[in-house]
Order: C-alpha cells, then sequence, then structure tokens
C-alpha cells in the first residue's frame, strides 16, 4: 500500500510499505481522509516519536475491510472514527484514570503507523461508528474535536458568562471558539497575525478579532485566555492578558525549546491559575456525539483536501500557516 514516511528527522516521502493485518482486537481501516496537525510538524523534526520511520496521521476516519479473530463489535463495510490514543492500562497514571499522563504513552500515527496511508491498524476499542449522516471523510475532525473537548474538562471551573481570548485562529482555536460560545462564555475574543484565519473566527461568531490583545478593548484582561498556537511570543504576550482571578491554558503544543517567563508575584496576588491540556482524555465518544449533532460545520474546517501523493505538499503548507485544516485522502 501507499503511505507517508517520516524516515529521519525532516524527511518524509509517499513510498510503498506492507499491507497490514490486523491483531485478534484489531481492526484494518480503509483511510477515506487523515488530517494533518501540529504534531506532525514536531514528529517531523525528530519530537514525540520515539523511533523513526514512522506513518504519521492521527486524525483519521474510514471503513473497516478486515477484523481480527476476536472482535465481535465491528464487521466489514462499518464506517469508523478512530481514537489514536493508546495506553498501557497498568502504571500509575492509568490506575487513577489519568490514562492521557500513561508512562507508556503511545498513540497510532505516532509512536505505530497511522492514517497517512491507504490502510491502518486500530484496535477495535478505539473505534466510533458513524451515522449515517456523518461523511466518512468528514469524521477525521473528530480527534481533534476530541482535545478541544478535553481542554474544556480541564477548564471545568470556567463559570457562565465569562470572557474568553483565544490565540490562534487555526483549526483547534476556531474548535475552542466554537466550544467556548456552547459552554456559556460571555465574549470570546480571537488573536491571530493571519487575516484570512481571522476572517474565519468572524464568520464563526467570534466577539472581536486582532491581529494584537492591544487592539481588543479589555483593560481589566480576561477570564480565561487560551494559547491555541504554541508560539512562544503568543504565550509570552497572552499570559500577560489573564485578568484578576483567571486561568490560562496551554493548549498548543510549544516545541520542546519554547520558554515563557512568569511573575510568580502576580500569580499569587491576583490568584491566577496556568494550566495545560494534553490531546485526549475519555472525550473521544463526546466529541463524537457533538460532531454528530452539527456542533462544526466541516465545510468551514476543512479548507483542503489533497490526495495522499501530495503529502508533501500539504505539509508545506501547514507549516507556512495556509488554510484551515488540511486532509489527505487515500
Amino acid at each position: 500500500m501507499k503511505a507517508a514516511v517520516i524516515s529521519a528527522p525532516g524527511t518524509v516521502e509517499v513510498t510503498t510499505v506492507d499491507d497490514p493485518t490486523p491483531g485478534p482486537r484489531e481492526v484494518v481501516v480503509s483511510v477515506a481522509a487523515c488530517g494533518l496537525c501540529g504534531t506532525d510538524l514536531h514528529i517531523l523534526q525528530g519530537e514525540f516519536a520515539p523511533t523513526l520511520p514512522v506513518v504519521p496521521g492521527h486524525e483519521f476516519a474510514g471503513t473497516v475491510v478486515a477484523t481480527g479473530s476476536a472482535v465481535t463489535e465491528l464487521a466489514e463495510g462499518d464506517r469508523v472514527a478512530v481514537d489514536p490514543s493508546l495506553y498501557c492500562f497498568e502504571c500509575h497514571y492509568c490506575r487513577i484514570g489519568r490514562n492521557n499522563l500513561c508512562e507508556r504513552w503511545a498513540a497510532i500515527g505516532v509512536t505505530t503507523a497511522g492514517g497517512a496511508a491507504e490502510f491502518a491498524v486500530a484496535p477495535v476499542g478505539n473505534c466510533v461508528k458513524l451515522p449515517d449522516h456523518i461523511r466518512t471523510e468528514d469524521a477525521a475532525l473528530i480527534e481533534p474535536l476530541s482535545c478541544a473537548v478535553r481542554g474544556y474538562d480541564i477548564l471545568r471551573s470556567q463559570q457562565l458568562g465569562t470572557r474568553v481570548l483565544i490565540y490562534g485562529s487555526g483549526t483547534m482555536g476556531l474548535m475552542m471558539l466554537e466550544l467556548a460560545k456552547r459552554t456559556g462564555a460571555a465574549g470570546v475574543d480571537v488573536v491571530d497575525i493571519n487575516p484570512q484565519r481571522l476572517a474565519t473566527a468572524r464568520t464563526l461568531g467570534c466577539s472581536g478579532a486582532a491581529g494584537s490583545a492591544d487592539e481588543l478593548d479589555r483593560p481589566r484582561g480576561w477570564d480565561v485566555v487560551i494559547d491555541a498556537t504554541g508560539n512562544e511570543r503568543a504565550i509570552q504576550d497572552a499570559l500577560g492578558r489573564v485578568g484578576k482571578g483567571g486561568t490560562f491554558l496551554q493548549f498548543g503544543v510549544a516545541d520542546y525549546a519554547a520558554r515563557a517567563t512568569i511573575e510568580p508575584y502576580r500569580i499569587y496576588n491576583q490568584e491566577i491559575t496556568i494550566t495545560g491540556s494534553m490531546a485526549v482524555l475519555h472525550s473521544y465518544e463526546r466529541a463524537a456525539e457533538l460532531f454528530a449533532a452539527g456542533a462544526l460545520d466541516p465545510e468551514v474546517f476543512i479548507s483542503d483536501r489533497l490526495p495522499l501523493d501530495r503529502y508533501t505538499e500539504a505539509l508545506s503548507r501547514f507549516r507556512a500557516g495556509e488554510g484551515r485544516k488540511i486532509q489527505v485522502r487515500p
């Protein structure tokens, strides 16, 4: 089969690899679409994936074409979205329900072969059947949505009527915008240096959109500030925008070497909370339900659908900040 392979830091190509075969409790999925994510860029630069080569792609959906000998829950022809999370269920963090912090954390498309290919293998327990009204290729959006749901789980102390500021209006920032509206925010402002992405935030009904938070009229700061960029400069600016008693959520994936300066006295004196959100935790099925209920419009969120043969181009466009969600399709 054809697959994108990251063979070494900075090196990726579409090539031929062996067809996958399922284990007893696994299925083989014919991939309909696979979304690109900032994590893929980190893997390309040698971060996250413990070993290379690896087939990337942790945001995917498709049709079951083969089942393992002990699989009874799914059959060939079922359409599914796939939670890429792979946990050991044995370590301290798994035993206390914090599986996303698993000491042996792994994920399809990060530590094992993923969905940037014609076919991918997944545990049957990681597959969610799709309702008839959902297009299979659109369901690749469920995985990033599940990460956004996890982000709002972290912000569970958020009260009705809060003011929210989001840095970044790429796919994840826009998803955080949509969920903020659903969780009772009084207003959601968005900061981005990309005018086209800001235009999409306006289309989705943000309260304010600007290239800098200085352009927004919030002298007391915001109750909740979310970084969805992973950019060091954006993070530093965002930390200074949190109002008294507010919360900063690090949601974007920063480079390992990224650094930001905090003001300990201000955090103490103004009772500011700084927290983070790591991937998916008990949120994939809820994201699937939200998606099926129309929480996201795929036509707004998916800007590019390219053939798998153009994976390298798709990755370059994503790195350049073009479009919103870019998908590849075998």
